[in-house]
């Protein structure tokens, strides 16, 4: 009987690279899942974000509490063209894998580290979902600066992620125990015990090929762990 396709659940933080989910990543890792043949449903928080950037000065237009700041969820929907969930809405049961695509909201809406480094605190429901995904075997992949959110939940199982070679970042990674290793841009690190795959990304990758391939090499290794 013919395998059913595996069904992984994609975590955004909202809609673009300084405030949230870094777009190139987003839509890559969706177009690897779809190109091998499995399926994917997009999940963000219903929070607000840490900041607003404009993207075209990079100046910040509003932060957290501001009457005109932005809504992580509702500015997930722009990549996921509406089709998101609330990640309230989330149960492990129903994936078999889970994925946190990178840009700077990982670093600000998923989670502080942005702020407080290695004594970050993670949005209670993307701990959940963290967790729940540990317990039920899911594959976990996270690529970009993603894998710092990961660290912080499981950190304490040594597991290992690679966040590329920046020496301040693997130190912070250190620090929540995780084991450090460096990659290329479009290598990924697997940690078969723990059912992990990092990749560095936007960490060190120069070009959207890149970020293609680098996609496309953890949804594959992903997929190899769970023998599709």
């Amino acid at each position: 009987m013919q395998q059913e396709a595996p069904k992984f659940a994609v975590v955004l933080s909202g809609c673009g690279v300084f405030d949230g989910s870094e777009i190139h990543e987003a839509v890559c890792t969706m177009l690897a899942i779809e190109q091998s043949g499995c399926k994917y449903q997009c999940f963000a928080p219903n929070t607000w974000q840490a900041r607003t950037i404009d993207h075209f000065t990079g100046n910040a237009v509003a932060i957290a509490g501001d009457e005109d700041n932005r809504n992580v969820l509702a500015e997930s929907a722009r990549i996921a063209r509406g089709n998101i969930k609330d990640l309230a809405e989330f149960k492990a049961k129903d994936f078999d894998a889970i994925v946190f695509p990178g840009g700077f909201g990982a670093a600000l809406n998923l989670s502080d580290f942005a702020v407080k480094g290695a004594d970050c605190d993670v949005n209670v429901e993307v701990k959940r979902a963290i967790d729940e995904s540990y317990a039920e075997n899911l594959v976990i992949g996270a690529m970009c600066i993603a894998p710092v959110v990961v660290a912080k939940i499981l950190g304490k199982e040594h597991i290992h992620l690679t966040i590329g070679d920046d020496k301040k970042l693997v130190t912070s990674l250190e620090k929540m125990g995780v084991v450090a290793e460096t990659k290329k841009a479009t290598e990924v690190c697997v940690d078969e015990e723990h059912k992990i795959v990092t990749t560095p990304c936007y960490m060190l990758a120069k070009s959207l090929p890149e970020i293609y391939d680098a996609t496309r090499n953890l949804v594959d290794e992903m997929l190899e762990i769970m023998d599709y």
